[in-house]
């Protein structure tokens, strides 16, 4: 007995010693690590994104528990370089850099102790892609490996065809790895992740069909190991499924914590549900007024055929960049409308239209204000950032409250500066589609506090959404609240996102009136386009030289 606490003793000083070694270690790193120098910062964001991008295991990228933790230590280093570097004196753009460093690092650490996609969420192992996201990066948790099959063109060059190759090779020694990683018992997240991980094998297996690969016998070798390797992948997630318990939501204060350290949003789980209702209620309540004030004018016709649809959505393309232009709203480049109309989409029949078709086979350009998106996307491609912070796609979405909420306000702010002064029946589409963003976005919230499961926060989804929209098409259902779940704060923020949006407009436009300045929205855009794609928050921050909107971000 005394031998076993003479060990343990010396078991509990070795561990007190290590760990004082190590804490000496990170205080000799924030002591050697002195700058004030934005070189010095620069340079430590390409060691960041370096280190961020996890070792190969196996040919996949290596998600291990035993992994995590041998990196952790190097990980506290890298923090307590950016603590250690003085910005005091920095010009704001050069401080708001620093802030996203700090958030990137922030989202690392939440990842790895508190979302663990790769140990609760089996929709965090799909590897092939078959579209590009209007936003800068996939939205929600993604591995580091993926197959960008919308990025190949067939029939496939030599090079390419090795690229694909290479691509798909990841998928069988990732999935095996995924049947150890996958140890949650968050169920509605494993439970519809299989959803994911099914359509993978389906998109395979029309990728072996394909005319230009089918006699391509080393390339549909591949493609056959990746479909059973998913396959398998699905009959042990079924399997699994089977004994999944547990609540998939991360809790108010988790929640609260990641909004306001990660996404750099200045609210609450509390305030996001107050926002989110005010928002509900004054769509609805918008969209009766615009309906009694329309009730003798005549009901919108939807496109009825291809040729109707294709007709509509030429003269909407048109008189959106028409009114951007004409009407000053903001500097119009030449690689805006192309962006554009490469998503004026086509004509749906109506029996297979989810809530999004319906409305743009009425009236397109409602959605079409949404595809600001791709203006912003466009930009990014045709004037890179000046600064290599903001350049890229800033990780863990991160961007959400700038381009999904400026997408989500530009709708209303278009409308309310004139956009539908010749179809006022239009309006009423933007209020549906801000009742229904409203609508998810606060059943998210309650499935992320576990108050409700997925399917009753789809429940709200649904019930609340204008006219029945979205009781037309489950799939998108569906696919919204299972990505909200796997992504805290996105399903929120085209509402809060526009919040704060309008929130910068105001405080930009009182900042000129004090200063006997007129106040001209081309200019404010303008500026807010220059800033590029980082949280509404820091925007706010640059564009009005004052942080004092930022509350509750350390």
């Amino acid at each position: 007995m005394r031998l076993i606490a003479i060990l343990l003793l010396a078991f509990i000083f070795t561990s007190c010693n290590q760990e004082e070694k190590n804490t000496s270690a990170r205080t000799n790193v924030s002591q050697t690590f002195n700058s004030n120098s934005y070189e010095d910062l620069v340079a430590l964001f390409g060691e960041w994104r370096t280190f961020e991008k996890p070792p190969v295991r196996d040919g996949a990228p290596d998600y291990t528990l035993a992994t995590f933790n041998s990196r952790w230590s190097e990980f506290e280093d890298l923090r307590e370089k950016l603590k250690a570097i003085d910005t005091t004196d920095w010009s704001i753009p050069r401080q708001v850099d620093w802030m996203i460093v700090w958030a990137e690092m922030n989202g690392y650490d939440f990842n790895q102790n508190t979302l663990k996609p790769w140990v609760r969420d089996p929709a965090f192992y799909k590897t092939v892609w078959t579209y590009k996201s209007d936003v800068p990066a996939h939205e929600g948790p993604t591995h580091h490996a993926t197959t960008e099959l919308w990025t190949y063109d067939f029939p496939l060059t030599s090079e390419e065809r090795n690229r694909l190759i290479n691509d798909l090779k990841v998928i069988p020694p990732l999935n095996t790895q995924a049947k150890q990683n996958l140890t949650g018992n968050a169920k509605d997240l494993w439970v519809t992740g299989i959803r994911d991980i099914r359509n993978q094998s389906e998109v395979l297996v029309n990728l072996k069909q394909q005319k230009t690969i089918i006699d391509d016998n080393e390339l549909v070798a591949v493609i056959e190991d990746a479909i059973k390797s998913t396959d398998k992948l699905v009959n042990w997630l079924e399997e699994e499924a089977k004994s999944k318990t547990g609540p998939s939501g991360i809790g108010k204060e988790n929640y609260t914590w990641y909004l306001q350290n990660v996404h750099l949003v200045p609210l609450t789980w509390e305030d996001e549900v107050m926002i989110l209702k005010r928002e509900l209620a004054r769509a609805w309540s918008s969209l009766k007024l615009e309906e009694h004030r329309n009730r003798n004018l005549p009901e919108i016709k939807a496109a009825d055929s291809p040729e109707a649809y294709n007709k509509m959505a030429e003269e909407s393309a048109q008189s959106l960049m028409s009114f951007l232009d004409q009407q000053d709203i903001l500097t119009v480049k030449s690689y805006m409308e192309p962006a554009l109309r490469e998503h004026l989409g086509s004509y749906i029949p109506k029996e297979e239209r989810n809530f999004f078709r319906i409305g743009q086979h009425y009236d397109p350009r409602p959605l079409y204000s949404h595809f600001y998106h791709w203006f912003e996307l466009a930009r990014m491609e045709n004037e890179p950032h000046d600064s290599p912070i903001r350049r890229g796609p800033l990780l863990y979405n991160i961007f959400d409250s700038r381009n999904e909420g400026t997408a989500t306000a530009v709708e209303e702010m278009f409308m309310q500066a004139g956009l539908y002064d010749d179809s006022p029946r239009t309006k009423e589409i933007v209020f549906i589609m801000i009742a229904q963003r409203a609508a998810r976005g606060l059943g998210s919230l309650y499935a992320h506090s576990n108050e409700m499961t997925m399917e009753e926060a789809g429940g709200i989804h649904s019930e609340y959404t204008p006219r029945g929209w979205m009781k037309t098409e489950k799939e998108l259902l569906i696919f919204e609240q299972h990505l909200y779940l796997r992504q805290p704060g996105y399903g929120t923020s085209y509402i809060t996102g526009k919040y704060l949006l309008e929130d910068a407009m105001a405080e930009y436009a009182r900042n000129q009136e004090l200063e006997g300045k007129q106040f001209v929205i081309k200019d404010f855009f303008d500026e807010l386009n220059s800033i590029g794609n980082i949280p509404i928050a820091l925007g706010q921050w640059q564009m009005t030289n004052s942080r004092g909107h930022m509350r509750g971000i350390e």
